[in-house]
């Protein structure tokens, strides 16, 4: 599989691509507050680069388990100039983390490239139609509920078939909206609308969402059911947990993995596409 757009190229077919999370939100469930100032963000975006990220992910609202929502205008606020300011420092795409259309008309306009959409472009019906008009990638991840009520005793009959059911959905109206096929990412959703035991059988069966023919994006980085796996740890003691996640993801079909620790995470993603896939040829020259 492959995207190619605006200059742009993903072949998924080569290795797994990093997506560096840059939150320019004050709340933010592991670094909010941390890249808050356009200054600060501005230096972190060409960090998450010269570590290896291969595509960087920009979000102004947070979307933690009970968080509020906020305005469109302030999160074009936060947003739009660090996007103007980065677009022109790298040469990887930029993804805007929002379901608002205006947010994601305003981004894409200012340099970003990439949509990434939590509610499946179920939330804003007009964000279709942005998509479609700027032929962009979209990534539609499945989420129960909103994020502030999202976590409140999530129930499924059959899980895997009905994030997958949700999906499918998403697909056919990004279609209706003449978004093509091989512009659109899928993610299962981790953490959105699901239990600590949903979130594992989601990863342990990520091989299942490989049916639905579309890249799969996956977001595991510091998340809660690794803090409880672990023993309650905060965000901050999570790398080992997450480094695990990771793996066994890429190896269960994940093309796309959305990290925090970017160059830990680069590395753990280039040992498990050369399991997964066999060492590339120019690597072998240094093997004995």
């Amino acid at each position: 599989m492959k995207i190619e757009w605006s200059g742009f190229s993903l072949n998924f077919d080569k290795k797994t691509y990093i997506m560096g999370v840059l939150n320019v939100t004050p709340d933010s469930f592991s670094d909010g507050g941390l890249f808050f100032s356009e200054k600060k963000a501005i230096e972190h975006a060409l960090r998450l680069i010269e570590d290896g990220a291969d595509i960087i992910d920009i979000g102004g609202e947070s979307t933690r388990p009970g968080s509020e929502p906020v305005s469109v205008e302030e999160e074009i606020r936060r947003t739009i100039p660090v996007i103007k300011a980065i677009s022109r420092e790298i040469k990887v795409p930029i993804s805007i983390d929002t379901y608002k259309s205006d947010v994601a008309k305003h981004a894409l306009d200012a340099g970003a490239s990439i949509v990434n959409d939590i509610s499946g472009l179920r939330f804003d019906p007009e964000m279709p139609k942005v998509v479609s008009e700027y032929k962009v990638p979209v990534i539609i991840m499945h989420i129960k509920g909103r994020p502030k009520d999202m976590q409140q005793n999530p129930v499924y009959e059959a899980l895997i078939p009905e994030i997958m059911d949700y999906l499918r959905i998403s697909i056919r109206l990004a279609n209706k909206f003449g978004i093509s096929d091989d512009k659109i990412i899928i993610d299962p959703g981790i953490g959105f609308g699901k239990t600590f035991e949903h979130n594992l059988e989601v990863i342990k069966n990520l091989k299942e969402f490989t049916l639905l023919g579309k890249p799969i994006a996956v977001g595991v980085s510091r998340k809660a059911f690794i803090g409880k796996i672990l023993g309650d740890v905060p965000p901050s003691e999570r790398l080992e947990g997450t480094t695990a996640a990771v793996a066994i993801s890429i190896f269960n079909g994940a093309n796309i993995v959305r990290v925090h620790d970017v160059k830990e995470m680069a590395r753990v993603a280039k040992v498990a596409d050369a399991i997964k896939n066999g060492v590339p040829k120019k690597s072998q020259d240094f093997l004995g």
